[in-house]
Order: structure tokens, then C-alpha cells, then sequence
């Protein structure tokens, strides 16, 4: 059950949750447009970094949701479960397993991440890649841990076959 008063009706708490402040709701809702479906991020490296954050963060909804085309790509369920592995396990690439590592940084210590990584982030990533991953693991860090604290989206607990977008409108 919520921590808000969540206004009754259809729908997902955590969609209805935006009807106390539209006006972020509408934001939000832009903010998930542009992460998951406007990124030039291979699908495969978002999920990656989003299914990490997701564990750190025990969100419910994140851990629950799958990208189709992310599954199209291999990223079988198996792999969504085992991405704290990411270390270890030859079947993510190396731009994968930098994904993971930058956001399981970014969510326990951020000020942990050094020029050491940043230039194998460079090396791998452009630029406007770079700037995109940050947006979208401060999204999804920011995002989880509200669902968290609010104790909103429990209601939820499908498995989504479609790309996976913040549950915000």
C-alpha cells in the first residue's frame, strides 16, 4: 500500500500516483519518452545499466520489467537475473559490462567513479553516448528509489514484453 493517498480508479498506483501533481507527472512522462525510447544507446547496454540499478535499488517494477527488443538481442532472463554478475560473465559484451559497472557505481558511490574509469568509458562510448547513459542511470536511480520510499508499484508484477517505460502517465 502507498505511503500517499493515491486517488482511486483504473490503473496502476503508480500511474495514478501523477494525479496529485500533474505537472510532474507530464515531466516524467517526457523524461521516460526520452531514456527509453529516443536514446542512441544500444538497447542491450541501457538494459544492462537499468537491471543493475534495479537490483541495487530493489525496485520492484524494474526488476519485474524486460525490453522485447533487448530479449530480441539475447538478453534472456537468465541474463537480466545474473547482471550483478556482469564481471564474470562472457555473455555480456564489454560495452555491457562498463554499463553495469558505471551505474552500480553511480548508485553506491559516486564519487568512486575516477578518470581510471571515465577513460574506459571514453573508449568505448562517444561522447553523446556518455552523456546519455549518465541521464538515463541518475533517471533510474532517482526513479526506483522514489517507487521505493513512496512504497508505490506494488501492484505490479508482470513480466512486460515490450520496450519497458517508467510507469509515470
Amino acid at each position: 500500500m502507498a505511503r500517499l493517498d493515491i486517488p482511486e480508479g483504473d490503473g496502476l498506483e503508480a500511474h495514478r500516483m501523477w494525479m496529485l501533481a500533474p505537472h510532474m507527472g507530464t515531466a516524467m512522462h517526457a523524461m521516460s519518452e526520452a531514456v527509453y525510447e529516443k536514446s542512441s544507446l544500444g538497447i542491450r547496454e541501457r538494459e544492462v545499466a537499468r537491471m543493475r540499478i534495479a537490483q541495487l535499488n530493489q525496485c520492484v517494477v524494474c526488476l519485474n520489467t524486460r525490453a522485447a527488443s533487448a530479449m530480441a538481442q539475447g538478453l534472456t532472463d537468465e541474463l537480466y537475473n545474473s547482471v550483478q554478475d556482469y564481471r564474470d560473465n562472457p555473455a555480456f559484451t564489454l560495452r555491457e559490462r562498463l554499463a553495469a559497472e558505471y551505474a552500480e557505481r553511480f548508485a553506491i558511490d559516486h564519487t568512486d567513479i575516477d578518470d581510471a574509469l571515465w577513460k574506459r568509458l571514453q573508449a568505448q562510448y562517444s561522447d553523446t553516448e556518455l552523456l546519455e547513459l549518465t541521464v538515463t542511470i541518475g533517471f533510474c536511480i532517482g526513479m526506483g528509489r522514489a517507487f521505493h520510499v513512496l512504497d508505490v508499484a506494488k501492484d505490479f508484477d508482470v513480466l512486460w514484453s515490450r520496450e519497458p517505460k517508467a510507469p509515470i502517465a
